[in-house]
């Protein structure tokens, strides 16, 4: 895996991270394309977790098929820029994410949910991140919210804000810190600065093109990573072709965090228990109120955790 950073004479440094190629869910795996967290950072603001995928021919590869998996601690955030995903989880929710609709999932004190690639979707491109939740809302109720941002026009760029503001406007979706996540599209040749609170720090993603981060170059599936400080996000589009990015900020988080397959807590017992509970409920040997529950309408088993290490898992943020 790739790192670089790149010092500039206003004194900011931009980081560089490049990915690594991981299979997403059980058998029959989809590639996906890992961006955080990896040893360099584990975090850029709350958001914990960057996984990048397609353009994926799903005829030749079978497409997302993820079994009934729990999650603790954290939201999942759904972004597609092609096909479609049906979504089911244990507190009801039945829900497509389609190209330009957030699908926010709130874990907090647990729940399960699966993510299967619909029949009539031929290409699937999109990307999963997650947001690590504040210790204070560590065990918030599980929730579920989809949102469709309007497109903004700038001169060059098309922006969807889908958490958070900036380009004058701003997502009614809740968050539990203040964050930032947009989807932006820039023309070839063009510039773009975006508004940010001066606290915040940034990632930027690059699905499509060849962009810069202020002076910075960024490439296919590399992210940028831009420390707090600055009141801008400076992009520009360098290559002949449309660009399409993610940009994702927020306020250092401060507190650390220990992520474990997909349960995020603060301490290795925490991660112990959680395991336990979900290895209890997959023996049918659940609480009359499971930390989990069950996802309903899904056709096949739920995913098993895997072995601890026999080390202790430590924090990191």
């Amino acid at each position: 895996m790739e790192e670089r950073c790149e010092s500039h004479p206003d004194g900011g440094g931009i980081q560089v991270l490049g990915s690594r190629e991981v299979p997403l869910g059980g058998p029959r795996a989809m590639p996906v394309r890992r961006t955080l967290p990896q040893r360099e950072r584990s975090l850029i603001g709350a958001w914990c977790f960057a996984d990048h995928y397609g353009p994926d021919d799903v005829g030749n590869t079978g497409g997302m098929n993820v079994p009934p998996h729990p999650h603790t601690g954290l939201q999942t955030v759904s972004w597609l820029f092609t096909g479609e995903i049906e979504h089911r989880d244990s507190i009801g929710s039945h829900a497509m994410v389609r190209p330009g609709e957030l699908n926010l999932m709130t874990a907090g004190r647990g729940i399960a949910h699966s993510e299967v690639s619909t029949p009539q979707t031929r290409i699937l491109h999109g990307a999963q991140l997650w947001v690590a939740l504040p210790a204070s809302a560590q065990d918030a109720d599980p929730a579920f919210e989809t949102y469709a941002p309007d497109p903004v026009e700038l001169d060059g760029a098309t922006v969807r804000v889908f958490l958070g503001s900036t380009a004058g406007s701003t997502s009614p979706v809740r968050t539990f810190t203040p964050l930032l996540g947009a989807e932006i599209l820039l023309e070839p040749g063009a510039d773009v600065a975006l508004d940010i609170q001066r606290g915040f720090e940034v990632g930027v993603l690059v699905d499509e093109g060849e962009v810069q981060l202020r002076g910075t170059t960024l490439r296919w599936a590399e992210l940028g990573y831009q420390p707090p400080g600055e009141s801008l996000v400076a992009l520009r589009n360098t290559g002949g072709t449309r660009a399409r990015l993610l940009l994702l900020g927020g306020e250092p988080l401060g507190e650390q965090v220990i992520m474990w397959w997909n349960f995020l807590g603060r301490s290795h017992e925490d991660i112990v228990g959680y395991r336990r509970e979900w290895q209890s409920e997959l023996r049918g040997a659940a609480p009359a109120d499971p930390r989990f529950g069950t996802v309903e309408g899904y056709d096949g088993d739920p995913l098993p955790a895997p072995e601890l290490p026999n080390s202790r898992l430590k924090p990191r943020g």
